[in-house]
């Protein structure tokens, strides 16, 4: 046991020690992005790099998790229950987004005096090219070619339908589903493995990623789009603070700043990868920690991250009235609400992909107020750094909407929360960098009111 005590401080600090590393990576890619924005820019496969490995990992993840969730639990309706009221919280809180961002965007009237150039004007045609899609091939789209292809080809939605037919396949077959389950447990532990050996590239990936955006922005853009940008992040900061700070405070009891302070390896990770794809893995893990039931955990984190954007939702809001104004052609009230439900829609499954939001939005305009395609252009400069903001936004939704699952539906650990949020069950983050992750090194608290 001494051994074993003595060994554990060695190991944290070596996590400790990674995340420094990324800020230090991050402030780096800063500094050569403005000191030599060519070599800047040359850096960007490094960014690129990481965040393809870790959406590499995404499906097996969702897969695992998901099947673990549903095929763990004996009664169907159990799962029908957690699903449809996520589902039906998802929806409601998109609306509530769009909702403000539309008033943010109203009050500010972002895109006043700003110009389109002719170099700008071609992005919004490719843009477009990338998101455009019709409401049935989306719906056909979740549908995948073979039952293996969805992991093959890391489709997230067509992830989530083949893990929960598998899900409910092993719920039928009862004792005689358990040898699989304990399969997917131990290829669970695997993915998290490799993950932990993918997590030490995040300073590379940090480093490269910043000098690249840094590097082909440049000081002048920022300053003249500074207004759009800082009014979304603003907006997003009240839509955290004010709406689902309150709400997780009435219904589970839950302070806003303890969940978040909790999560800040999390949103570091997210922050410099610009994709909250690159935390869903440990979001997963440290939701069951918190006290959250595997069932819940398994079906709300992987439903949420192609339904619960809420993020995107307020940065199609806002990038939307920004566009129609620097066009000098602005749209009226009922354009608004058609042009951005629409969005709404056509969003789900983008699932904190870094770019996903840009050609959601140059689809959705193509499709409605096509004169305005162009105007695309004029978000492309700043795209990445307002993607940081709707990715930690998302994030953020997709927590809180975790925890309140758990408290509507009575599986939440209170008593096990409490002694997260206190210190006294500190999130193991020796044991998730060996692999093993708060599935596999403990069992939720399964109906704890």
């Amino acid at each position: 046991m001494a051994g074993n005590d003595a060994a554990t401080p060695r190991r944290r600090d070596r996590t400790h020690y990674l995340y420094i590393a990324v800020i230090v990576a991050v402030l780096a890619g800063i500094a050569v992005g403005f000191a030599a924005p060519d070599v800047g820019k040359a850096l960007k496969p490094l960014g690129t790099g990481f965040v393809n490995l870790i959406k590499m990992m995404i499906s097996p993840v969702i897969f695992c998790t998901i099947v673990l969730g549903v095929g763990g639990v004996r009664k169907a309706a159990k799962v029908g229950k957690v699903g449809g009221l996520a589902l039906a919280y998802f929806m409601v809180m998109s609306v509530v987004a769009l909702i403000i961002g539309m008033l943010v965007g109203n009050v500010l009237h972002p895109g006043t005096g700003v110009h389109l150039s002719h170099e700008l004007a071609g992005e919004g045609a490719k843009q477009a090219g990338e998101g455009a899609e019709s409401t049935t091939d989306f719906l056909l789209g979740i549908i995948p070619k073979t039952l293996v292809s969805a992991l093959t080809e890391g489709e997230v939605l067509q992830t989530l339908l083949v893990a929960l037919l598998a899900g409910f396949a092993l719920q039928a077959l009862g004792e005689k589903g358990e040898p699989i389950l304990r399969g997917i447990e131990h290829a669970q532990r695997l993915v998290f493995k490799i993950l932990s050996m993918v997590m030490w590239a995040v300073p590379i990936g940090a480093f490269g990623a910043i000098a690249a955006v840094v590097g082909a922005t440049g000081v002048d853009a920022l300053k003249s789009l500074a207004v759009v940008m800082i009014g979304f992040y603003v907006t997003c900061l009240l839509f955290v603070c004010v709406i689902l700070g309150p709400m997780l405070w009435a219904f589970a009891r839950v302070n806003i700043f303890s969940l978040l302070r909790y999560l800040g390896r999390e949103f570091l990770l997210i922050l410099s990868t610009s994709s909250s794809e690159a935390a869903l893995p440990r979001l997963i893990a440290k939701m069951e920690h918190l006290g959250v039931s595997k069932p819940v955990v398994g079906i709300t984190v992987p439903t949420g991250y192609s339904f619960n954007l809420d993020g995107t939702a307020i940065y199609l809001t806002m990038a939307s009235l920004f566009i129609a104004t620097a066009m000098g052609d602005p749209l009226s009230f009922g354009e608004q609400v058609s042009l951005l439900l629409f969005m709404i829609i056509a969003s789900k499954g983008a699932a904190g992909v870094s770019g996903a939001g840009l050609a959601t939005l140059a689809g959705g305009l193509q499709s409605h107020r096509p004169e305005l395609l162009d105007g695309v252009g004029l978000i492309v400069g700043i795209d990445r750094f307002m993607s940081e903001a709707r990715a930690l936004t998302n994030f953020a939704g997709n927590a809180v909407a975790t925890v309140l699952m758990g408290a509507w539906t009575k599986e939440l650990d209170r008593d096990q929360m409490h002694r997260v949020f206190s210190g006294e069950a500190p999130f193991d983050e020796r044991s998730y960098v060996d692999g093993e992750s708060a599935t596999a090194e403990r069992e939720p608290a399964a109906t704890a009111s």
